[in-house]
């Protein structure tokens, strides 16, 4: 009976201490909470949006990561494909900005801005033959869209046909007639066609809007042949203006074409023109 009570006192003990070792586990070990679909949804929401923040803060790759998490978050939010295209532009990784756009258009097909947004991208890579498609089925949604009106005016005039792109541009400034930069565009078109007066016309119509230093340019160079006073005066006005416009590779990147380029060149190697020069260049934003 001794026996039998120490053996019995034996396992009480055992299992009072495997209560209490439990009892110790459950105070140590988490408690993990399984987040529903809808808290995801809106946990990736936010995410998403603090991403775009930190994107237009400059943080670019801290941007492109949260874009990431937030997607695989919630994975049914065209939003959210957008923003992580536009962290994946940013960060020059243009193929992966394509193919999360063509995720957000399979969620939503009628979504206008990602065949523009496409467009954009296409446009980086030179590829203009797609950005006119992206372009054009964007256009059939929302058929006046002064902006994509212009782009395809812009694309006109890359490839120089600049009949197609001075029509294009008239579409634009008939559903917006203070678009300036469709109107500047017309000139840039126009002399590229060596009708010089006309160019002079649509660059004053720019200058009617506001004095920018792309049409003061332009028309400094249609004026140089026949009134080089007025012409120096245009151009240091622009220069002031805008000194990036002293670089023949930013005219380029804003579409001026070979012609209105070499009337440009031949200006600004005028001597009364010397001071103005060294000015521009010197204040000149390489970063463009």
């Amino acid at each position: 009976m001794k026996k039998k009570i120490i053996k019995l006192l034996s396992l009480l003990s055992l299992t009072i201490v495997f209560i209490s070792k439990i009892d110790n586990l459950q105070a140590v070990v988490p408690f993990y909470f399984l987040p529903s679909t809808k808290n995801l949804k809106k946990d990736g929401l936010s995410l998403g949006n603090t991403a775009y923040q930190l994107l237009y803060f400059g943080q670019i790759k801290d941007s492109l990561s949260l874009a990431k998490l937030a997607v695989k978050m919630d994975k049914s939010n065209e939003k959210l494909w957008t923003i992580l295209a536009e962290t994946q532009i940013a960060n020059n990784l243009l193929n992966e900005a394509i193919f999360s756009l063509n995720k957000a258009q399979k969620i939503n097909p009628n979504l206008v801005e990602l065949y523009f947004a496409k467009s954009n991208i296409f446009l980086k890579q030179s590829n203009t033959k797609k950005a006119k498609i992206a372009l054009n089925k964007g256009l059939q949604i929302q058929p006046k869209n002064h902006n994509a009106i212009f782009q395809l005016g812009n694309i006109f005039l890359m490839e120089k046909n600049y009949i197609q792109a001075i029509k294009e541009f008239e579409k634009a400034i008939t559903i917006k007639p203070d678009f300036w930069q469709a109107i500047n565009n017309q000139g840039l078109a126009y002399f590229e066609m060596d009708k010089i007066n006309q160019s002079i016309i649509f660059f004053k119509k720019t200058i009617e809007i506001e004095e920018f230093a792309e049409p003061l340019l332009g028309l400094a160079a249609c004026l140089r042949n026949t009134n080089l006073n007025e012409a120096l005066l245009l151009a240091r006005k622009a220069l002031i203006k805008d000194p990036n416009y002293v670089d023949l590779s930013y005219r380029e990147e804003q579409l001026w074409g070979l012609k209105l380029q070499d009337e440009t060149e031949k200006l600004l190697k005028d001597s009364q023109l010397k001071k103005e020069i060294i000015i521009a260049k010197s204040k000149i934003n390489k970063t463009y």
